[in-house]
């Protein structure tokens, strides 16, 4: 369907246009509760609205009915009886010809999403889901990112075969093996958010096809809707609403909040159930009426104009309320607005409390995108625009640790560029005293990290950078040092914590810089190098305690870079800085810590200031917390130490 005649962008984006079809009212789609249902769609184009339902995701027209038409571009029916688990789509006529599509509104549908389906939620909530709360938010926040399906999919995790690679592999407690996996080993490394790539309903994995397939899921169908590959029953639309919860209930019942991957940039196709409800708005246009693509994905969502942002905060409000989620990392966030962006965090802050709920996002775009007049994106220069609760990656605390991202040779700190030390105290202070291209309102607002889903894992990239001959594979001690020193780096920077799931046992992809399509075993958690890098496992464990510990690091506020102060040094490569870790009420181990980065070959000879100091963590154990007899420490090549003054 192309767009309506004489319904230039221009024209959809104008005010005219959005005093005549905004609709503000929160009953969109099919709501069924209380033994009625209603339907409701906004379609301001629309000649007529039919609504067909049906007994199966596959079977033929079992009732029909047409939609009467209200203010606002609005089309309703309601129905005098519950029509739980009944799939349905509806017949938009629009300048006379006859469009099927789905419900954008949809909160449940069928295998691969063909069609929406009615769903009473309420029957859908697992025993205890709606009494069950997210464990209490603590001071850091320390974000481990992972796929469901690398979850689970190794033999060696200990789920039951049927239960690999799905929602329910959550709910097994303790694999019983001979070391932890899965959920018991989450709760002992300690981290406090788990950030699950997109698990909204999306587009290229056939749900009812073989286990073998595997996509991350940045190709999203149904914006309202739980994806059913993870679902141990794709026939049923109420499996995956049930066993997603399910999955949510379980992480926050050992102690660990859920933040959800969410792609409101694009969609899967422009074909989409936007584009057939209402044909031209959701997308926005090059000037020569071809789709904008500054997503690199075929089409850029409309943000900016009135439905679109109601849309997207409606549907993350959504999530929180029905699903119970505790944040959202926002998928190429530079191609979303400032104003959109700091209304979510508004919304989410009135209804659910301020901070609760965290937000983040990548602060870039794949290529340009046009926007409505006086739109600001959401990109890394425009982070002093944005909310000072609203995270970012950093990339450059990442490639200046590591070295770039794409370029696979191109090293960091810990890997040969010890040029670049001085900026060290930068990342330290979260770039609040300039060093970078931009300008954060307060460390809060950084998203420390050194590997994602995206790009070389960290492991991957030290090997490639590091070896002439690369294998992967094998321990290497030089990598194995140089993954804790960039650990230890982004650990004892001021900002929030993220971590790619399996950076702590040396997860490799064999050099696979964008595996999102790759095979499954190549992207899933290999748990058996939970031994094999045990003590890379329990140097990350280390740092995650003693980050905890830490107020000084852990401060969030527009003043907390005062709190470092840079020593003096005398070798070129080599940065040190203290930390005023005291707080107003509060009683902590250490008054002051002492940070040292020593990026080159040489031992460090350093004198500490007159006190009772402790070695917190060095080169190869964190949270070790060894006396120190003499007021000089010795600071081995290529490494990090963390000295803590001890209160009298």
């Amino acid at each position: 369907m192309k767009n309506v005649k004489g319904m230039s962008d221009k024209v959809l984006a104008g005010r005219e246009f959005h005093e005549k079809y905004q609709y503000d009212g929160k009953d969109l789609g099919a709501i069924c509760k209380k033994g009625k249902t209603t339907f409701k769609v906004w379609s301001p184009f629309a000649q007529k609205v039919e609504l067909c339902l049906y007994k199966g995701n596959d079977s033929e027209v079992w009732r029909k009915a047409v939609l009467a038409q209200e203010d606002k571009g609005v089309w309703s029916i309601a129905f005098e009886e519950s029509l739980h688990g009944v799939y349905y789509d509806y017949l938009v006529v629009i300048e006379d010809e006859v469009i099927r599509t789905g419900d954008p509104y949809a909160v449940g549908c069928g295998c691969n999403g063909r069609r929406s389906m009615v769903v009473d939620l309420g029957l859908t909530n697992p025993p205890g889901f709606e009494e069950e709360t997210a464990p209490p938010l603590q001071e850091e926040q320390i974000i481990y990112e992972m796929h469901i399906k690398d979850f689970s999919s190794d033999e060696n995790s200990g789920v039951p075969k049927e239960y690999r690679g799905k929602y329910k592999a959550f709910t097994v407690d303790n694999t019983n093996g001979k070391y932890p996996t899965c959920m018991k080993y989450l709760r002992e490394l300690g981290v406090t958010h788990v950030q699950l790539l997109p698990f909204f309903d999306y587009g290229s994995v056939d749900e009812a096809g073989d286990e073998n397939q595997f996509n991350w899921g940045y190709d999203p169908l149904n914006y309202n809707v739980p994806e059913g590959s993870y679902a141990t029953d794709v026939a049923d639309g109420t499996v995956r609403i049930r066993e997603c919860k399910e999955m949510i209930q379980a992480l926050h019942a050992n102690g660990i909040r859920v933040i959800m991957d969410v792609v409101y940039n694009h969609t899967f196709s422009e074909d989409s159930w936007f584009q057939r409800m209402v044909p031209g708005y959701y997308y926005r246009h090059k000037k020569d009426g071809s789709l904008a693509d500054g997503s690199a994905c075929g089409n850029d969502v409309a943000v900016g104009r009135a439905m679109v942002d109601n849309y997207i905060v409606d549907s993350v409000k959504f999530w929180v309320r029905e699903y119970h989620m505790d944040g959202f990392r926002f998928d190429l966030m530079g191609l979303l607005t400032v104003d959109l962006m700091n209304r979510i965090q508004r919304e989410l802050d009135e209804e659910f409390g301020k901070g609760e709920k965290l937000l983040y996002g990548e602060p870039w775009s794949a290529a340009d995108s046009p926007m409505e007049e006086g739109m600001i994106p959401a990109v890394k220069t425009n982070t002093c625009h944005l909310n000072d609760g609203i995270g970012i990656f950093c990339d450059d605390t990442r490639d200046l640790i590591k070295g770039d991202a794409f370029l696979e040779k191109k090293p960091g700190v810990v890997n040969g560029a010890g040029e670049m030390a001085p900026l060290l105290i930068k990342a330290a202070k979260g770039w609040r005293d300039g060093g970078a291209a931009f300008c954060p309102k307060s460390c809060a607002q950084i998203i420390n990290y050194v590997s994602a889903h995206d790009n070389f894992t960290l492991w991957d990239k030290l090997i490639m950078s590091m070896c002439e001959e690369p294998n992967f594979l094998d321990r290497n001690q030089k990598v194995i040092a140089a993954n804790k020193f960039a650990a230890f780096i982004y650990f004892t920077c001021q900002g929030r914590l993220f971590m790619q799931a399996g950076e702590e046992f040396g997860r490799t992809k064999l050099g696979e810089g964008n595996s999102y399509c790759s095979p499954w075993e190549l992207n899933m958690l290999q748990w058996n190098r939970t031994v094999e890098f045990a003590d890379l496992v329990d140097y990350y464990k280390g740092l995650i305690l003693l980050r905890k510990s830490l107020p000084g690091l852990c401060d969030k506020s527009a003043s907390a870079a005062e709190r470092i102060r840079e020593k003096a040094v005398s070798e070129e490569g080599v940065v040190s800085f203290t930390v005023d870790n005291r707080v107003s009420g509060r009683k902590t181990s250490w008054e002051e810590v002492c940070v040292v980065y020593n990026t080159t070959g040489q031992e460090y000879s350093m004198l500490l200031e007159e006190g009772v100091w402790e070695i917190l963590a060095d080169d190869s154990t964190a949270n070790c917390r060894q006396a120190v007899n003499e007021l000089q420490v010795k600071v081995q090549p290529h490494s990090g130490m963390l000295l803590g003054k001890i209160v009298k």
